[in-house]
C-alpha cells in the first residue's frame, strides 16, 4: 500500500519508497531582486542508493519540517 506524501512544490512522494534521508540544510534566500527573504531549508531525501533517485525538499522552516514529520510521524493524508 502506498503511503503519498505532498511535497512543498506540488509533486508526491510514496513514503514507503523513501530509504534514507538527509540533514536539514538552511541556506539564505533572495528573490529576483536581490532582496532577502529570510533562510530557507532544504532536506536531501532518497528513495535508492543511486543519486539520480535523490530528491530535494527546499521551501521555509515550517514546510520542510512537516514533510519531515508526515515521513517519520506516519500521520500522511493520502491523495
Amino acid at each position: 500500500m502506498q503511503r503519498w506524501i505532498k511535497l512543498p512544490d506540488g509533486r508526491f512522494i510514496d513514503a514507503h519508497k523513501i530509504m534514507y534521508i538527509g540533514k536539514v540544510e538552511t541556506f539564505p534566500r533572495i528573490d529576483e531582486d536581490g532582496n532577502d527573504m529570510g533562510q530557507g531549508y532544504a532536506v536531501h531525501i532518497g528513495t535508492d542508493i543511486p543519486r539520480e533517485n535523490l530528491t530535494t525538499v527546499m521551501g521555509s522552516k515550517e514546510e520542510v519540517l512537516g514533510v519531515l514529520k508526515q515521513l517519520l510521524g506516519g500521520n500522511s493524508p493520502t491523495a
